[in-house]
C-alpha cells in the first residue's frame, strides 16, 4: 500500500509503503532507496563553477572532489541562512538539489552573483533526485529513477525519522529567518553532510560565523526532543516550546522513530537548562543535547560535533 502526502512542503512525495517502521530499519541498514523526485534539481556548469561557489557559499567547493556529496548554505550579511542546496560534482558539472518551493529564489540569487564568472546555471525537467540504497542523494535521468531506487523502498516518513534521530536539521523547517549556522548541529550523516567550512576564505556572512565560533554563545541551540509517547499526536511545526509556561524555543520537524518513539528537533534559547523537561503543543519532552551551549565548543572537530 503506497500512501502519498497531500499537503505541506513535501506534498506528492511517497509517505510510506505500508510499513514505515520496517522501512526505517531497511533505510538504516542501507538496503532501501527513497524517491525524492519532489525536490527540485538544477545544474551549475562552466570552468569557474567551483571557484565561484567557493566565494559565495559556506562550503569549500575549491577542494571538492568529483563524486563527493556536499551541502552548502548561502547566508546574508548578518550570517542568517537564506538558501541551502546539496550537490555532487562529476568533474564537469555540479548536480544540485534544494528544498521544495525554494528553487526560484535560489536560482535568482545565484544568477545575480555570476558577474564575469564562466558559469552556466540550468533547471532540469528531465532529471530527478533519488537516495539510492546505502548511498547519498544523487540526480539521475527520470528514465533511470526506478532502477536507482531499487526494489526495497522507504518513504519520506522513514527518511525524516532517521534524519531527526541523527540530529540533522532540515533548513526552512527546523530553522527560521533568524537562524545562523552556529545554532545548528551538523553530525556526520549519509543523508546530509556538514555545510560550513571554517578554514577557507571569506564569503557573505562569514564574519558572523567566525565571530560566534571564536567567541561562542550563539543565541539558540538545536536540540533533539524525546516526546511523550503517551500522547497520540505530534506537535505542530513552529509551535512554541515552553519551560514552566514560558516560551524558550521553536518546534521544528517531528516524527515517530522505530526505536526512539516520537522525536523532534527544536531551536531552544541557549540558556535553557539542558536537563529541564519542556513541553510543546501540550506534549511533555526531554532534551537530547545536540549543540553544546558552551562557548563555540560545538564547532570544534575534536568534540565530534559540527565538523566542517
Amino acid at each position: 500500500m503506497t500512501t502519498k502526502l497531500t499537503e505541506g512542503v513535501d506534498a506528492g512525495a511517497v509517505w510510506h509503503y505500508g510499513d514505515p517502521f520496517r522501512e526505517q530499519k531497511a533505510l538504516v541498514a542501507g538496503r532501501a532507496g527513497v524517491d525524492l523526485s519532489h525536490r527540485p534539481v538544477f545544474t551549475v556548469a562552466g570552468a569557474d563553477r567551483l571557484r565561484w561557489l567557493n566565494d559565495i557559499t559556506s562550503q569549500d567547493f575549491a577542494n571538492l572532489a568529483p563524486g563527493q556529496p556536499t551541502v552548502a548554505y548561502i547566508l546574508d550579511a548578518q550570517g542568517r541562512l537564506t538558501h541551502v542546496f546539496g550537490a555532487v560534482d562529476d568533474g564537469q558539472t555540479l548536480w544540485c538539489h534544494t528544498e521544495p518551493g525554494r528553487l526560484e529564489p535560489l536560482l535568482a540569487w545565484l544568477r545575480r552573483m555570476v558577474f564575469a564568472a564562466r558559469v552556466e546555471i540550468a533547471e532540469l525537467d528531465d532529471h530527478a533526485l533519488v537516495l539510492p540504497p546505502g548511498g547519498a542523494p544523487v540526480v539521475v535521468p527520470v528514465a533511470d529513477l526506478e532502477a536507482t531506487i531499487g526494489d526495497v523502498r522507504a518513504g519520506l516518513w522513514a527518511m525524516e525519522a532517521v534524519r531527526i534521530a541523527s540530529g540533522v536539521p532540515r533548513i526552512f523547517l527546523d530553522t527560521d529567518d533568524r537562524t545562523i549556522p552556529n545554532e545548528l548541529a551538523n553530525p556526520e550523516s549519509n543523508l546530509l553532510g556538514p555545510a560550513v567550512h571554517l578554514s577557507k576564505g571569506c564569503y557573505p556572512g562569514q564574519e558572523t560565523v567566525a565571530r560566534v565560533y571564536n567567541l561562542g554563545r550563539p543565541p539558540r541551540r538545536l536540540t533533539q526532543l524525546l516526546l511523550d509517547g503517551s500522547v497520540d499526536r505530534l506537535p505542530a511545526l513552529g509551535a512554541d516550546v515552553l519551560l514552566d509556561g514560558v516560551a524558550v524555543g521553536r518546534m521544528g520537524t517531528s516524527e515517530r522513530h522505530y526505536e526512539l518513539g516520537p522525536i523532534g528537533l527544536a531551536l531552544l534559547k541557549r540558556g535553557t537548562p539542558v536537563d529541564a523537561e519542556v513541553s510543546v503543543d501540550g506534549i511533555p519532552a526531554a532534551q537530547e543535547v545536540l549543540v553544546d551551549p558552551d562557548a563555540g565548543l560545538h564547532w570544534r572537530p575534536q568534540r565530534g560535533l559540527g565538523r566542517a
